[in-house]
Order: structure tokens, then C-alpha cells, then sequence
């Protein structure tokens, strides 16, 4: 083979080479943000489940008016994409941290921090 061959050939290995990284890159952020999206969606499921226990009655299982008393169902704590757990609760609000099992940069999991308030929530996503 001639020198200008052996140029191409290893041109088109390094364009390739650059392609593939490129490509895994691409998708290792697809699936973080996918995930992301995954625990923001049932961080919102909970907020729900804890806006509903805040309006209904004591005499009903509810929380008459208070957050206190609601806990994350257990089947919801630990799933196959997070863990759940309620990082502070009072009367008027319980904030919910999610914590992901794809790791953002080294051992940074992805987190989202959902806020329930009586009629609305708020999410603040932290990795």
C-alpha cells in the first residue's frame, strides 16, 4: 500500500472513532435527561397523593388541612428509577427528594426536590 493510502485509512479510523464518541455522549445525556423527567413525573404523582391527603377530612384517612401524618406509599419509596423520601414536612407543605439511579458526574446521582403546597407544588431539579 502507498503512504497516501495508509493516510486515508487512518483518517477514517479517527472520523470514526469521533462519531462513536460522539454518539455515546449523546445518549448518556438522552438518558439522563430521560430519567430526570421519569422522577420529575413521579414526584408529581406524589405531590398529588399529598395535596389530596392535605384536603380531605380526619374522619376520612386525610390530613384536615395539614401535611403531617402523610407518608410516600412504601411501593413508591424505592422503585427500579429512584429512592423518594420526604427531606422536611409541617402543616403547610412536605418537600419530596427524589434521588435517581443514573449518575450525572462521579458520584453525583440525579435529584429533583419537589415542594407540595396546599393547591400547587414547585420543582427544582439539584443534579
Amino acid at each position: 500500500m502507498g503512504q497516501q493510502q495508509l493516510l486515508l485509512i487512518l483518517l477514517g479510523i479517527v472520523v470514526i472513532a469521533i462519531a462513536v464518541a460522539i454518539g455515546i455522549s449523546l445518549f448518556r445525556a438522552h438518558a439522563i435527561s430521560s430519567k430526570r423527567d421519569i422522577l420529575t413525573n413521579e414526584t408529581i404523582d406524589m405531590a398529588a397523593q399529598a395535596i389530596g391527603y392535605y384536603k380531605r377530612a380526619r374522619e376520612f384517612g386525610g390530613g384536615g388541612k395539614s401535611f403531617i401524618g402523610w407518608q410516600i406509599p412504601p411501593q413508591l419509596q424505592n422503585t427500579v428509577n429512584g429512592s423518594y423520601v420526604i427531606d422536611a414536612i409541617n402543616k403547610d407543605e412536605v418537600v419530596i427528594i427524589a434521588t435517581g439511579t443514573e449518575v450525572v458526574t462521579g458520584s453525583d446521582s440525579i435529584q429533583v426536590k419537589t415542594t407540595v403546597y396546599s393547591d400547587n407544588y414547585q420543582i427544582e431539579v439539584i443534579h
